[in-house]
């Protein structure tokens, strides 16, 4: 039987629709999974990356969560750019991403085609006339359940056709004879289907639709699916151009894993798991999602134990420079959109890279001050130069916030969004200070202007005091930790008596001659910056205070 335009696009039409259906119901579905999780997500990132084993185990958790591989390994190559894991962990998460993919396809592979409609009705009722978060959640989680098997019913009713289209006929038996070039044919189609679409999950889902017509035998589905295994790759190394060197090799060392396992069983296990397959049940649909299963298990038992060698090699593939070897602690250390996929974990690197620019402040104001009490050129500069970073930093910090704020994130951790808004606006204005402070040191050496000790022992009480509740109002930050926020806010009552008490006994002294008009400008502008310094850690505490009321 041949095919006219008209039944090629009967076919194609349907099929793109059911395609579309299947992916946004597992989109809908995982993002109501990820908001499910919530900060548990981040929890089990920090307590399972330790080590390639427990790597696997997050890796293969996390896949079934957002329901694709491919996102899983470009989450990965987001994470080794931002710094949260190293390539020895990731890899173990690469190999866990394989296998939990797997659940996709034994989910599709079940017909729960009846249960679909009653899924999308009970998904909507609940999300329509649910109040509570919770309930809304699973509501999404439901209705995506039900559009993904909409999607595939939609997929297999389109593909039916095809069993009766000699071309393709003829083309699933050349690929299911038993022959290399069959295999490899096969090999080409599932890889090329897999690049374009940049879904794993998706032509595994095209494949198990085709596979429920009987349109595609298991013979012929093997090599497809492993096509589809190293198709999945191109995915995080387009997502791995824009990155650091170090996501280059987690991106290259997926590559390098997928095209080992296939290569091995293409060598040596493709009769063995078609025979075991096909022993467990005749429905070809199940036979496919068990061969994908077997496959990427045993691939990751085999490769596991090389998992160091793998690393090596990517090390050698793309060296360390000279350059990744001498980077410093300026600039942005923590995030990477790749990691905007999963809000909750981004919001843990956001509240990582303040924290970051809150330490650079600090390092700058100790050197303003440095400068300024001993006349150090070097620590003036070290100020200026720290002073621009924090700036970058406050500009993209706010750049990543807009867009974290844009995705599907909770009520709580939308309040702590808000306040670290203002949060980076206090960091920047205490570098601000910082530089005003290194302006004064460098208007001191310049004329030559000289303190008192009594007024170097005053500034040092008061310095003290300011330095302490910067610090500490960034551990609040760090720890949410009510007490030290409020400490933060009596130690702010101190520096405002100080300022004060400071300021008119200054005066005294100027107007006692006592004091050189020169160092006496410097001490009253130093007690302001001070005071505004101890202003913005007060000020940082209380976003501290308002996010743990709600």
């Amino acid at each position: 039987m041949s095919f006219s335009t008209d039944a090629i696009l009967a076919i194609v039409m349907p099929l793109l629709g059911g395609l579309g259906l299947f992916l946004y119901g597992m989109t809908v579905m995982s993002e109501g999974l990820e908001k499910s999780a919530g900060n548990k997500l981040e929890k089990i990132i920090e307590k399972l990356s330790g080590n390639v084993f427990k790597g696997v185990l997050m890796g293969a958790l996390v896949t079934v969560i957002v329901q694709s591989s491919s996102a899983t390994t470009v989450m990965v190559v987001g994470f080794v750019n931002a710094g949260i894991m190293n390539l020895t962990q990731a890899i173990g998460v690469i190999m866990g991403a394989n296998i939990g993919t797997t659940i996709t396809a034994q989910l599709v592979s079940i017909d729960l085609t009846m249960l679909a409609p009653i899924a999308i009705a009970v998904g909507v009722g609940i999300k329509l006339f649910s109040k509570k978060n919770k309930r809304i959640i699973l509501g999404e989680i439901i209705l995506g359940f039900g559009i993904l098997f909409l999607g595939m019913e939609l997929m297999k009713d389109a593909l039916k056709p095809l069993r009766e289209y000699e071309g393709f006929v003829t083309m699933i038996q050349s690929i299911g004879a038993g022959t290399l070039w069959g295999a490899f044919k096969g090999f080409l189609l599932g890889l090329m289907v897999t690049a374009v679409v940049q879904s794993s999950s998706a032509t595994t889902g095209i494949m198990v639709a085709l596979a429920s017509t009987g349109a595609l035998p298991i013979e012929a589905a093997f090599p497809m699916l492993l096509g589809t295994n190293v198709g999945t790759c191109v995915t995080a190394l387009l997502s791995s151009i824009s990155a650091n060197r170090t996501a280059k090799r987690a991106a290259v060392m997926h590559l390098l894993f997928n095209l080992l396992g296939t290569l091995i069983f293409f060598a040596f296990f493709s009769k063995l798991t078609i025979n075991i397959v096909t022993s467990m049940g005749d429905d070809p649909a199940r036979q496919l999602a068990n061969a994908h299963t077997f496959f990427n298990v045993l691939n990751t038992l085999i490769l596991l134990p090389f998992a160091g060698l793998l690393v090596k090699s990517v090390n050698m593939l793309i060296p360390i420079t000279q350059e990744e070897k001498e980077a410093t602690t300026f600039g942005v250390k923590y995030l990477d959109e790749r990691i905007l996929e999963t809000p909750t974990i981004a919001l843990g690197q956001v509240v990582k890279e303040v924290l970051h620019m809150g330490n650079l402040a600090k390092m700058s104001l100790d050197s303003a001050i440095g400068a300024l009490k001993n006349n150090d050129q070097k620590g003036i500069d070290r100020t200026f130069k720290i002073e621009k970073t924090i700036n970058v930093l406050e500009r993209e910090i706010s750049e990543y916030l807009i867009k974290l704020s844009n995705t599907a994130i909770d009520n709580d951790d939308r309040k702590i969004l808000d306040g670290l808004f203002s949060t980076i606006n206090d960091i920047e204005r205490v570098g601000d200070h910082a530089d005003n402070i290194a302006e004064l040191a460098l208007y001191k050496i310049d004329n030559n202007v000289h303190f008192s000790d009594k007024a170097v022992l005053e500034l040092d009480d008061m310095v003290s005091k300011v330095f302490e509740a910067y610090e500490l109002s960034l551990e609040a930050m760090k720890e949410e930790n009510r007490y030290k926020a409020q400490k933060v806010i009596e130690i702010e009552g101190v520096v405002d008596e100080m300022e004060k008490t400071l300021r008119k006994k200054h005066i005294s002294r100027l107007n006692e001659g006592r004091c050189e008009t020169s160092s006496g400008i410097i001490f009253l502008d130093m007690l302001s910056n001070l005071e505004r310094i101890s202003d913005h850690s007060s000020n940082i505490a209380l976003a501290v205070l308002d996010v743990s009321e709600h």
